[in-house]
């Protein structure tokens, strides 16, 4: 499932398209997504503005000017593409040039089309993510993000926060990472990758990390998203860019996915080992991880 990073990478893709702009035709194919699409779902799009387009969690966010918000989750193998003959404000790379009718596959469920101009298409296989509409005042005290926890990446998730969160929890300290009512977006390989940069063995419970390690945890969270939103992701099954381009943060792993192999912690000697926790595969260093 994209986490973050991946999420992130295509809010920033769409947004030269989609931000500022009108959808001037949307169209759903074939069956619902993972839930069923709302009623006049293409109606209540076509002719709206985006005047706002973010990110919560793991899903995006598209404000309109209906006072709606479009709630997009890629679930598990979702995609989103973007094609363009080249007009519209600052595209960019971020453009698949193409000269052929896009958005006809049998996988490709909703196409919409903007006057940036612009064609986006919203491709899924498994059929495990979604669309949906939501009043914006009522986003907040939605189901779907009622109980998530801070951004990762904002001011609000400090070393003070992590404590609290943490204080009084006997899982260990990865699950209680991965726990979205914790810290929102976070998924299995940036908490492995964290838990490594910050010296953490992920089987340690959450409130025995000392001090140190929860300032350290902070650090290496904030620090491996934003350097793998900066890769473009990890491109390991479905996820790519908008424009088709792979992310390139998989080159970057220390432990995920690197069962056997040489820890990189410079003197170490110790190599990656695989466990499973909560049903997932956490990679990690038994010799430096502590």
């Amino acid at each position: 499932m994209p986490e973050l990073p991946e999420v992130e990478t295509v809010r920033m893709g769409l947004q030269p398209v989609l931000e500022g702009y009108r959808f001037t035709h949307v169209e759903t194919r074939g069956r619902d997504l993972r839930i069923p699409f709302p009623k006049d779902f293409a109606k209540r799009l076509n002719g709206r503005r985006v005047t706002r387009l973010c990110r919560r969690a793991k899903y995006l966010l598209a404000e309109l000017d209906s006072g709606e918000t479009l709630v997009i989750h890629l679930g598990m193998s979702g995609r989103i593409s973007v094609h363009a003959k080249g007009a519209g404000r600052e595209l960019g790379n971020y453009l698949h040039q193409s000269g052929h009718a896009d958005g006809l596959g049998k996988h490709d469920h909703v196409v919409m089309e903007t006057d940036a101009p612009a064609r986006i298409v919203f491709t899924d296989h498994r059929r495990f993510g979604l669309m949906t509409l939501i009043a914006t005042e009522k986003l907040d005290a939605h189901k779907l993000f009622k109980g998530l926890g801070v951004e990762p990446l904002s001011g609000e998730f400090d070393d003070a926060y992590l404590k609290r969160a943490l204080k009084g929890k006997k899982t260990p300290v990865k699950s209680a990472l991965l726990d979205q009512r914790v810290i929102a977006g976070l998924g299995n390989i940036y908490v492995c990758e964290a838990l490594w940069r910050a010296r953490v063995s992920p089987r340690r419970q959450a409130a025995k990390v000392k001090p140190e390690q929860i300032a350290a945890l902070v650090l290496a969270i904030k620090n491996v998203l934003r350097e793998a939103v900066k890769a473009g992701g990890s491109s390991l099954r479905d996820h790519k860019r908008v424009d088709g381009e792979l992310g390139y943060f998989q080159k970057s792993f220390a432990v995920y996915d690197r069962k056997g192999k040489l820890c990189q912690t410079p003197s170490c000697g110790g190599s990656i080992k695989r466990i499973v926790q909560a049903a997932r595969s956490t990679f990690y260093c038994p010799t430096c991880q502590k």
